[in-house]
């Protein structure tokens, strides 16, 4: 005889290639623009540094926590409890792209390079992280090097569409 109460669905689970390559690119990009910010309105000085570090890193938190909580709302089924707390913990690729760009206005805080003009090699830093990720993501899906430089390069050019955005709007 039938069950006649219908399986409980599980949530959809996420690629792990699919979870770094979108928590990457959405760190990348994020960190790109928050950079983006403060050659704007950031300060040059190593305090101001060591608060853009921070700032960068909380945002990127409030960022991961926001979409984990979006994941969990839109997959929302019968769940246990502490499904959200695993919808949350599978966005640590965001936090973790940011990380490199945390350490660059961190080390410049710290004195360990000058605070001043930092942004340049983070950006050139995110840009290669999404040329990076473009290119492994591409190779993994066994598109031929030529298609895997190609990719690549678009999704630097993501990078690249950030700061010169952040150009015309100063």
């Amino acid at each position: 005889m039938a069950d006649p109460t219908p399986a409980t669905p599980r949530p959809r689970s996420h690629d792990t290639r699919e979870a770094i390559l979108f928590g990457g690119v959405y760190g990348a990009v994020l960190a790109c623009s928050m950079v983006a910010a403060l050659s704007q309105y950031g300060h040059t000085s190593a305090a101001g540094r060591r608060y853009d570090a921070v700032w960068l890193l909380v945002t990127a938190c409030a960022s991961a926590l926001a979409h984990g909580y979006a994941h969990y709302i839109a997959e929302r089924t019968p769940q246990r409890s502490w499904d959200v707390l695993h919808s949350l913990a599978e966005e640590w690729p965001l936090v973790t792209a940011v990380l490199p760009t945390v350490f660059l206005l961190a080390g410049a805080g710290w004195g360990w390079w000058p605070a001043e003009g930092i942004e340049y090699p983070a950006f050139i830093l995110n840009i290669v992280i999404l040329f990076g990720l473009g290119l492994v993501t591409a190779r993994r899906s066994r598109r031929s090097w030529f298609a895997a430089v190609l990719i690549g390069a678009v999704d630097a050019l993501l990078g690249v569409v950030v700061v010169v955005a952040n150009a015309f709007i100063k």
